[in-house]
C-alpha cells in the first residue's frame, strides 16, 4: 500500500487526511497551524514538521494550499517535494490555481522522475470531509492508473480530463465560472423573495424541488435562510480566488463572461464587507441594501 501525504489541513485537506486514514493509507501531514495539526493528530495521522519531511515519508502527497504561489513553493523549492521525494513516486496538485501555473510547475518537474497529478476537485466541504468530492484528474493513463487506489479514497467521481498539467485547472476555471454564477443568481433571488414577504420554507421546498434546484443552490438557500454566514467551511476567499481565475483564464483566450464577472463582484462585495464570512455573506450585502431578510 503507498504511503500517503497532505500539505494543507485546511477545511479542504482535513478531509482528504480523514478519509485517506479511514482507507488505510499511512498518512504523514503537514500545516502551519497547530490547530489543525492537532486535528490531524488525533485522526491517526502521522504529523510532520515540515515539508521535505513529508516528501520523504510519501508516495503520494496531495497539495491541499491556497494559490498558486504556495504550491510552487511547496513543490518546487530547495527543500520542496521535488527535491525530496523519491524517482517515481506522485504529487497530486489539488489546490485549485491558474492553469498557467500548473503548467509552470509541470515543466520544471519534467526531468525530476516525479510525476504530477494535476487534479483540483469539486464538492467543498462536505464532499473532503465524506469523501465524495469530484476529482478533474490530468496526466497519463498509466500514471492515474498506479495511483488510483489513492484517489479513490477521498472521491466519489474521478474524471479523466487531460494528460498533461494544466488541464485540470483548466476545467476547475470553466466550472468555478458557472459554480460562482448560481451561487450569485441563489443570493439575488432570495433577496427578491425577502423584499416580496415569501415563505422562506416555501421558498426552499419550491427552488429545490424545481429545474432549478441543485446542490449548489440547496446548499447555499439551505445555509441563508438559516443565517449562517460564517464556519461552514465555504469561506468566500476560496470562490473569490476561484472566479479571479476563471477570469483570468478568460481574459487571456478573449472569452466575453459576462455573467461570471457580475457574479465577481458581487462576491468582492461580500468578501469586503464580510472578510471573515462564508459564500454566502454576499447576501447580507444585498439585503442591506433593501432592509430586509428571509430567514426561517
Amino acid at each position: 500500500m503507498k504511503r500517503a501525504g497532505v500539505i494543507g489541513l485546511g477545511d479542504m485537506g482535513s478531509g482528504l487526511a480523514k478519509n485517506l486514514i479511514a482507507a488505510g493509507f499511512p498518512t504523514t501531514g503537514f500545516d502551519l497551524s497547530q490547530q489543525r495539526v492537532d486535528v490531524f493528530d488525533r485522526l491517526g495521522g502521522q504529523v510532520c514538521t515540515s515539508v521535505s519531511e513529508i516528501g520523504k515519508q510519501s508516495d503520494a502527497v496531495f497539495v491541499m494550499v491556497m494559490n498558486g504561489d504556495q504550491a510552487a513553493d511547496v513543490i518546487l523549492s530547495e527543500q520542496g517535494l521535488i527535491n525530496t521525494m523519491a524517482v517515481g513516486s506522485a504529487i497530486l496538485l489539488s489546490a485549485t490555481i491558474k492553469p498557467c501555473e500548473a503548467c509552470a510547475i509541470g515543466r520544471a518537474m519534467e526531468r525530476s522522475g516525479i510525476h504530477l497529478i494535476d487534479t483540483p476537485v469539486s464538492g467543498g466541504f462536505g464532499g473532503a470531509q465524506t469523501g465524495t468530492l469530484t476529482m478533474m484528474a490530468a496526466a497519463h493513463d498509466a500514471v492515474l492508473d498506479e495511483y488510483e487506489a489513492v484517489m479513490q479514497a477521498v472521491s466519489g467521481t474521478i474524471h479523466r480530463v487531460g494528460d498533461k498539467p494544466g488541464d485540470g485547472q483548466t476545467m476547475k476555471a470553466c466550472l468555478q465560472s458557472l459554480i460562482g454564477s448560481i451561487f450569485a443568481a441563489t443570493f439575488e433571488a432570495t433577496t427578491l423573495a425577502a423584499k416580496a414577504g415569501v415563505n422562506a420554507d416555501a421558498m426552499y421546498r419550491v427552488f429545490s424541488s424545481s429545474g432549478a434546484g441543485c446542490g449548489v443552490a440547496n446548499t447555499a438557500l439551505q445555509n441563508i435562510l438559516d443565517g449562517k454566514f460564517e464556519g461552514t467551511g465555504s469561506h468566500i476567499n476560496t470562490m473569490h480566488k476561484d472566479l479571479t481565475i476563471s477570469l483570468d483564464l478568460a481574459t487571456q483566450l478573449g472569452v466575453p463572461m459576462h455573467t461570471a464577472s457580475t457574479a465577481m463582484q458581487l462576491f468582492h462585495a461580500g468578501k469586503t464587507k464580510y472578510p471573515d464570512g462564508d459564500n454566502w455573506v454576499v447576501t447580507k450585502v444585498l439585503e442591506h441594501i433593501i432592509g430586509d431578510e428571509l430567514r426561517r
